[in-house]
């Protein structure tokens, strides 16, 4: 693998390469007193209501903006940008925006293909509505999706979306309990949900399950149910197929209920490990124009591009390909293991299909990276223009290895955000160099900072709280059921008075780029200096024998000590020469704080749904305590791994 050599950028896009991507022609077109995309940001931040306003008129949104370009408030969250605005959120991702005839190709781990094109989605999208209308479904009714990731969850969104109801999802490996905590709160009236998946070569049977969700959710009028391991599976007498209604609605004429710009557009919760999952409501204008600058001016994505993200309905990456829809480029669904039935098959995916920008978690790099595989070795990667990597923070090590690897002429974007907004805060931008480890820009709109913990910003280098100091449009429109926005304030503004607090540990970097170091509310305290966790994993993944790691703080003798739990590439093989050794890099190339008091092995690290490590769950099973809601992780058994452990007690 390629040495990082500090300082020095990895890669930098050419003069004609900037001169063509989308954020230049938006500068160009729409403030051309911008010299280069930094002024543009600039820009975007000093009159931010001129910017959502230009990025409307340029994106060609399908709606009227209405006159007031925003509604001031002195309260961060009742800022309102374009309040007079109407559209229909899924009468823009369909509109003809020049792109391919092909607008979903649909791939999964047995090698079948499908291929949708544009006025295919029209069509199915006016059957489904047709439906949820005959149903009586309405604006602001709830349409609930337990869902693999597969064209039906597309068109029931688009469905919702077209008739003003309110759309929320999750994956269908969810538990009972995990989508019972979700849909529970939220009270659907519709439910798609299918009689089953298949993941890693194998066939998961649902419909048990479904029989148990359907009888806690009393909200319920509709379930309907998609074949997807069996054609037509044998199903309650009060569930209806999704063929059937389908077919009965086939010719159904095309309706976009244009709302206002603050409509609610759907529901998504948070990871919900430390109790119930917050219900987070977005609304359809804002987030349509977040999503139109992150993908075509920071992401570059453009018509006739094909674009490719791993990902599941339980993430809000998949609501954000979705929107690429309206970008005019044709998106690529993929369901199932990532790796299955090789570390190959999502190159193999790229190849086939030509894609654009290939999205993926720095977590599946760094597999691939410490499996030895060479992607440029075995395939033809040329189409890649973008390799998207989000979900934790990407090494320095993992960035080297995607020009080494992958590409030298891609465009890598390490991108930084989430549910909580459906986009980013951090993102990238195609006009300018990419350092190792380093997300490059802040977001257009987003007034970004770093603060220290008396609220003042922070210089290069200096670690703090990442903040946004002003409204942006995709803020939340609430949190649902939340009397008097406790837990909305709570989430995002205890931190800081009238300033939008992420909750993530970050510093900037000489080159004005970020390093996020982790999430701060697990952020370690040794010695009285915070520590990112982020920072530890990065050197101690480093080593060969270790496949993966998780630190936390544990409560000991009046103070914290540092514990390190590692999951090994073969199995039982931590010693105590690998321990010396970790901890004398961790010494070496961090500082003697970084150094954990223990390090045990584990043969798994749990994660939630969306491949996030969960050091807060970790902290409490070490603790004694109880995971308020463990349902919410994919693996919660290898919580056991961390309970009891006698080199841990007194």
């Amino acid at each position: 693998m390629t040495d990082v050599e500090q300082g020095k950028p990895l890669w930098s896009p050419s003069p004609e390469r900037v001169a063509t991507t989308e954020i230049e022609r938006f500068r160009r077109e729409m403030y051309p007193e911008a010299g280069d995309s930094s002024e543009l940001w600039q820009w975007s931040v000093d009159e931010p209501a001129s910017f959502w306003k230009a990025v409307w008129d340029w994106s060609e949104i399908v709606g009227e903006p209405g006159e007031r370009l925003e509604e001031e408030s002195e309260v961060f969250r009742h800022h309102r940008f374009l309040p007079d605005a109407t559209l229909n959120f899924a009468e823009n991702l369909l509109a003809d925006r020049g792109g391919p005839a092909t607008a979903i190709v649909v791939a999964d781990e047995t090698g079948q293909e499908q291929r949708y094109s544009r006025q295919d989605l029209r069509d199915m999208t006016a059957a489904m509505a047709a439906a949820l209308v005959a149903r009586g479904v309405g604006p602001g009714d709830r349409v609930a999706a337990w869902m693999p990731h597969r064209v039906e969850t597309v068109i029931a969104f688009l469905a919702a979306s077209a008739i003003g109801a309110v759309f929320t999802s999750t994956s269908s490996d969810f538990g009972t309990d995990g989508v019972v905590d979700r849909f529970g709160q939220t009270r659907p009236k519709v439910l798609v949900a299918a009689d089953g998946y298949r993941y890693g070569g194998r066939e998961f049977d649902t419909l048990e399950r479904l029989d148990d969700i359907v009888d806690q959710l009393d909200s319920l009028e509709t379930v309907i149910v998609v074949g997807v391991c069996n054609r037509r599976p044998q199903i309650r007498a009060d569930y209806v197929h999704w063929t059937d209604l389908m077919r009965e609605h086939q010719g159904a004429q095309e309706q976009y209920k244009r709302l206002p710009g603050d409509h609610p557009i759907y529901i998504l919760y948070s990871s919900g490990t430390t109790g119930k999952p917050k219900c987070i409501v977005h609304r359809a204008g804002g987030v349509l124009l977040k999503h139109m600058t992150e993908q075509r001016l920071h992401s570059d994505i453009r018509p006739g591009d094909a674009v490719f993200y791993f990902t599941t309905c339980g993430w809000m990456m998949w609501n954000w390909l979705v929107s690429v829809l309206g970008t005019g480029a044709t998106i690529v669904l993929y369901d199932g293991n990532p790796a299955h039935p090789s570390i190959s098959t999502l190159f193999e995916l790229a190849e086939r299909y030509g894609i654009s920008l290939f999205g993926v978690s720095a977590k599946f790099i760094d597999s691939v990276m410490k499996s030895g595989y060479r992607p440029a070795e075995h395939h033809d990667l040329a189409s890649i223009r973008t390799i998207c990597s989000t979900g934790s923070p990407l090494s320095q090590e993992g960035f080297a290895w995607v020009y080494d690897a992958l590409s030298p002429e891609v465009h890598l974007a390490s991108i930084s955000g989430g549910t909580d907004l459906c986009g980013c805060l951090m993102t990238s931008d195609p006009t300018k160099p990419v350092y190792a480890g380093e997300i490059q820009a802040k977001a257009l709109g987003m007034a970004m900072d770093v603060f220290d913990d008396d609220g003042s910003s922070c210089g290069p280098g200096a670690k703090g709280e990442l903040v946004c100091t002003q409204p942006f449009p995709s803020m939340p429109l609430e949190f649902w059921n939340d009397d008097g926005d406790s837990r909305y304030l709570a989430a995002y503004f205890e931190r800081f008075e009238n300033v939008w607090a992420h909750g993530d540990y970050a510093a900037w970097t000489a080159t004005d780029g970020m390093i996020i170091y982790g999430r701060s509310d697990a952020t370690l305290n040794a010695s009285g200096v915070r520590i990112g966790t982020a920072e530890i994993y990065r050197i101690v993944e480093q080593h060969e024998a270790v496949a993966e790691a998780i630190a936390i703080a544990q409560e000991w003798d009046n103070d914290t000590r540092i514990i390190l739990f590692v999951k090994m590439v073969e199995p039982g093989s931590l010693s105590a020469d690998i321990i010396d050794e970790l901890r004398r890099n961790l010494r070496a190339k961090a500082s003697p704080r970084h150094v954990p008091a223990v390090v045990l092995e584990v043969p798994d690290i749990p994660r939630t749904r969306s491949g996030k490590i969960v050091e807060l769950a970790v902290t409490e099973v070490v603790h004694g305590r109880p995971v308020k809601n463990a349902e919410a992780l994919a693996n919660a058994e290898a919580l056991e791994h961390f309970s009891g452990r006698s080199e841990l007690e007194w």
